[in-house]
């Protein structure tokens, strides 16, 4: 072979031979983007979650102990917990069918229109709209000497509380949750019914289907798994809330994220800071459970939202 051949030949095999090392600087590079997200995650989610659990299975000398998973066996702490899942579950049923109904009704406004904006705009603020500004919203609004409660009393002869201060219980509290709920779920739920095509109803429609057989054939079983998925992220959501509740009652804890704020902070010798980690342990599995559960569902719907 000549010379002038060999050099063809490795003119040739030139790209060939740099290309594994230019597609792994180019990966490289891709990577550091997510550096700062990765830096995120573990300093403020994977340090902290562990810091809790061994905290959980730690007494006060620093020895592992299982005496703090015992202080989940007491009747109040299992009374919190049964009021912390009806209380999520009740509002997140609620702010999702709601919430859904609201967000269908955008759907079918026009796109990019000025009440889409508006409304998708409002949803993005009141979903994070809480604490004790929503707590002395509804506190001034229908409390005992709200504007609106005094207003048909005085007015009307309607005493909305004449079955009891419901307000504090938990239809009361199941009220202001769904306040931020609804939002929420406008939001999470909307890119899902975005996806889908007009072209499967008139497909529907052109094999003579009827729009109740549409609903529960076609777009029904689309919609199913992202309204489950948002349901469950309602779920987490209610479960994990704190500042509104604790501005709302914060003298009987009602949840166990005011479990772990009175073992974290009591001035009447309750605190137990481990007892409160084990609380936290409890919360971030079923939230991890929820969660995962909702990550499933997002996959099933990705496969109709590409």
């Amino acid at each position: 072979m000549s010379t002038t051949a060999a050099r063809k030949d490795t003119a040739a095999l030139e790209p060939w031979l740099r290309a594994p090392r230019g597609r792994g600087v180019a990966r490289g590079r891709s990577l550091l983007g997510v550096v700062p997200f990765f830096a995120f995650v573990v300093v403020f989610l994977l340090i902290p979650t562990l810091v809790v659990v061994i905290g959980a299975f730690g007494g006060d000398d620093g020895r592992p102990t299982l005496a703090n998973v015992s202080a989940l066996a007491n009747g109040y702490i299992v009374d919190a917990f049964a009021r912390s899942v009806l209380l999520s579950a009740v509002t997140a049923v609620l702010g999702a069918v709601f919430g859904a109904l609201l967000a269908y009704a955008l759907v079918t406004a026009k796109e990019g229109g000025l009440l889409r904006r508006v409304v998708t705009a409002a949803s993005g603020v009141l979903a994070q709209f809480g604490g004790v500004t929503l707590a002395f919203a509804f506190i001034a609004t229908i409390g005992l000497s709200g504007f609106v409660t005094v207003f048909l009393r005085d007015n009307l002869g309607i005493d909305i509380y004449s079955h009891g201060v419901w307000l504090f219980e938990l239809p009361g509290l199941a009220l202001v949750y769904t306040y931020f709920q609804i939002p929420l779920m406008v939001i999470v739920f909307l890119p899902a019914l975005d996806g889908i095509r007009p072209q499967w109803r008139e497909a529907t429609e052109s094999l003579g289907g009827s729009t109740w057989d549409y609903w529960r054939l076609v777009g029904g079983r689309l919609l199913l798994p992202a309204f489950l998925g948002a349901t469950l992220l309602l779920f987490a959501n209610a479960l994990s809330a704190y500042a509104t509740i604790q501005a709302w009652e914060n003298q009987i804890p009602y949840v166990v994220p005011q479990l772990i704020g009175t073992a974290m902070t009591s001035e009447v010798g309750l605190s137990n800071a481990n007892q409160a980690q084990v609380l936290a342990v409890g919360l971030i599995i079923m939230v991890a459970i929820v969660m995962t559960g909702y990550a499933l569902l997002q996959r099933r719907t990705a496969r109709w939202l590409r």
